[in-house]
């Protein structure tokens, strides 16, 4: 590990933040800060804490003694000065001189110091940064220090490797039992420069920021050097399969296990995002022949436990020529892993005074032998959040084993972080949105109607997978949708391009849950006087490319058994055909009866299929054509052109006809059911 300290970096981080009235040590600290929480190794997602005692003044103009110290839960890579908020330092020190005090009133005391009552909760370790004495004070979870440490003589290795520069303290979880303990254990080694708690992580500390960080890189690097000494303990599963089954054919399977049905009537399920990682390293541990009992001994750090809960789901491995044997098995494999998890809770709850709420018994990350990991969560975001994590448990217990046995804390210990209420307010108490946990594949979703669609399912909290033949349309349309959203370029008249299609959206998020299909064109022409070329070319997107998506979304479907939505953009044509638009409205009608279709073979298996007919929308483009020519011929404008053909005499937006999909995907009971959304046209109402 090196040192990424850049004399010019830093100068130009303080005169930057000096411009925006941040003081010089807040800006270093925020500096060697990002450079901590860049690098995974050491801290992930919210974990690790920093820290800097400077002279502030409060409100009323009077210089004070001041702790700027990491919010709970900000991520270290990107934090800015708001994420460190200032604490009146007096008072937090003479806490000290307390025998005990309760999380709630350490919470409590520690926002009664903030100088700002909007600041963020400060880190549940403030009291630990408070007590000592220094300027700066770095905290990470390093992977290395933890595969050091989590091991049955961890202080004999870290006393042997770093001498009387680290102070060593034994496990205690965070809080004011802690702070104190490390406080008197430092007080009998001033001159150390850093203390390591067993089976948890690293502080180091100096008076100057640069001196700080490069000590925390220091003594990281050594635990690196220490491991690199050890020999690979991992031995091969001599079982495994030959034909490992692709991710696009398991992650469906596995989504489907884990979901939860929520009311039976009403067809809802509480899904997961899923998010795959896999490599030499990952197949390694995941193929190894204890890999079971291995991951079964707890994760590298208390901290990951709320993300991932203790210990991984491992399921068989998964051959190409017996998915549904895969099936079988990794539903056994789930149900055990609830139970052992019921169990657990249990064991644990019944030794409390005041009994906890249990949390849902199910899997946060899945390991499949021959293939790879994978990373459990309500959004694409805290799937990566998990898979991260899992993979560095993966690392830390191969390295840890390979210098003797991997030992983290107890289950006790890790009960206590995984019901303790300051580490479960990091995950937030936010309600979900509406169509959160949900996958949903969009056709023709570069422009127009697809991408209004596809940012309204986005804003519904779903993850999204735009569909286009053309890459920059439907690229730019997935940025616009959401953070997490895929473009993907797809001929939807090519079966072959569907299925590749869907099965990047298997790989990506795991499943699919719901389609809307609505590539589409509109040939023109007196139906006596077309071509067979252009009639079949119109067929071929406006009804096969339907039914090749429809498939493609029932194979899904099924492999994931928690039903499904298909979603058609039907037309007006379908209903009411228009003169000179015959080519379009054929097989436009065809795609409606095909949605009925669906909606009559599949009903049964809990997968609803209905259509939206919408009519004269205003998509932005209307340059050449036969609209343009009607608009000129009727001296209006196209607002004006638009409206005046309905009976409410509104305008029609794509935004409209986006909502009419949001609504028939949250109609749990609505199936064979066709939405119209064309401000009124009775000559187009179904009867």
């Amino acid at each position: 590990m090196k040192s990424l300290w850049n004399d010019a970096d830093a100068a130009k981080a303080v005169e930057s933040y000096a411009k925006k009235g941040v003081g010089k040590d807040l800006a270093l600290r925020v500096y060697t800060t990002r450079l901590l929480g860049g690098d995974p190794k050491l801290v992930m997602h919210g974990g690790g804490n920093t820290s800097v005692k400077t002279r502030m003044k409060d409100l009323l103009g009077e210089e004070i003694d001041a702790l700027c110290v990491k919010g709970s839960g900000w991520d270290m890579a990107v934090i800015e000065p708001p994420g460190l908020p200032a604490l009146r330092l007096d008072p937090l020190r003479k806490l000290r001189a307390l025998n005990a005090l309760s999380d709630e009133d350490m919470v409590s005391f520690q926002r009664s110091c903030l100088l700002d009552a909007n600041s963020p909760n400060p880190s549940v370790e403030t009291l630990f940064h408070a007590f000592l004495p220094h300027k700066f004070i770095d905290h990470t979870h390093s992977n290395a220090v933890c595969a050091l440490t989590d091991q049955p003589d961890g202080a004999r290795i870290c006393a042997e490797l770093y001498g009387d520069r680290a102070v060593l303290v034994p496990y205690v979880m965070p809080g004011f039992a802690l702070a104190k303990l490390a406080t008197e254990a430092f007080e009998k080694n001033k001159k150390s420069e850093g203390l390591v708690l067993l089976k948890h992580g690293i502080f180091t500390y100096a008076e100057d920021c640069r001196e700080a960080y490069e000590r925390m890189i220091r003594m990281v690097s050594e635990a690196e050097a220490r491991l690199a000494k050890g020999k690979p303990a991992l031995v091969r599963n001599p079982g495994l399969p030959k034909a490992i089954a692709g991710v696009a054919e398991v992650a469906p399977i596995l989504r489907g296990a884990v979901a939860q049905l929520i009311d039976r009537n009403d067809g809802a399920w509480r899904r997961q995002i899923l998010e795959f990682r896999t490599g030499d390293a990952i197949r390694a541990y995941v193929g190894a022949k204890d890999v079971s009992a291995l991951s079964r001994r707890g994760v590298p750090t208390p901290d990951h436990v709320i993300r991932t809960k203790g210990w991984p789901l491992v399921v068989p491995a998964p051959t190409t020529d017996d998915l549904a044997g895969f099936a079988k098995g990794v539903k056994a494999a789930v149900d055990a892993f609830a139970a052992d998890y019921r169990a657990y809770f249990q064991r644990e709850n019944a030794k409390l005074k005041s009994p906890k709420k249990e949390l849902d018994p199910l899997p946060r990350t899945i390991l499949v032998p021959g293939l790879g990991l994978f990373g459990l969560g309500a959004s694409a975001k805290d799937a990566r959040i998990a898979a991260d994590l899992a993979e560095a448990a993966a690392e830390v217990a191969v390295a840890a084993e390979g210098i003797g046995r991997y030992e983290p804390v107890t289950e006790a210990d890790l009960f206590d972080v995984e019901y303790w209420s300051l580490e479960q307010a990091k995950l937030g108490k936010s309600a979900e949105k509406r169509l959160a946990r949900q996958v949903v594949v969009v056709t023709g979703a570069g422009s127009g109607i697809g991408a209004a669609v596809a940012k309204a399912f986005a804003a519904e909290g779903a993850e999204v997978v735009l569909l286009d033949r053309d890459e920059a349309p439907v690229k730019a349309a997935a940025k616009a949708a959401s953070s997490t959203a895929v473009g993907l370029v797809c001929d939807v008249t090519d079966r072959s391009a569907v299925r590749a299609a869907f099965d990047q959206a298997c790989k990506t998020f795991g499943g699919v849950d719901i389609v809307v299909s609505n590539a589409g064109a509109a040939w023109q022409g007196k139906i006596g006087e077309v071509s067979d070329a252009d009639l079949r070319k119109s067929f071929e997107l406006n009804f096969f490319a339907h039914q090749h998506v429809a498939q493609e979304a029932l194979r899904v479907f099924r492999a994931q058994a928690t039903g499904g939505c298909l979603l058609f953009n039907a037309s007006k044509q379908a209903v009411n055909p228009g003169p000179d638009f015959g080519p379009y409205g054929l097989p436009k009608a065809a795609t409606l009866f095909l949605s009925r279709q669906y909606a009559v073979d599949y009903g049964a298996e809990g997968i609803r299929s209905n259509a939206v007919n919408a009519d004269r929308v205003n998509t932005g483009i209307f340059a050449g054509g036969l609209l343009e020519s009607r608009v000129k011929a009727r001296g209006l404008s196209v607002e004006q052109y638009l409206s005046a053909g309905n009976l409410l005499q509104r305008e029609v937006k794509v935004a409209d006809v986006a909502q009419a999909f949001v609504d028939l995907a949250l109609s749990n009971k609505s199936t064979g059911a066709v939405m119209t959304v064309d401000g009124g046209n009775i000559a187009a109402a179904l009867r």
